[in-house]
């Protein structure tokens, strides 16, 4: 997998070099957990800066995996 895109918030965010299911398990964890976690993501175009969001239930997530195929 090339990258995974988040949106959080309304605003965009990416991870590269982890797959769908690995990063999926790791969001479920965090929600399970008491006190949420944080997942660590980029933010930026160019340059990505590393930023952390906090993951805890009722924050709308979505994920859009970008195929390394892909156009």
């Amino acid at each position: 997998m090339k990258r995974i895109d988040l949106v959080y918030g309304g605003r965009d965010y990416s991870v590269s070099g982890r797959e769908l299911a690995d990063l999926q398990q790791e969001i479920e964890s965090a929600l399970t957990s008491s006190g949420g976690g944080w997942l660590r993501v980029n933010v930026g175009e160019g340059a990505p800066r590393t930023t952390y969001l906090l993951i805890s239930p009722g924050v709308p997530l979505s994920l859009i995996p970008i195929d390394s195929g892909a156009v």
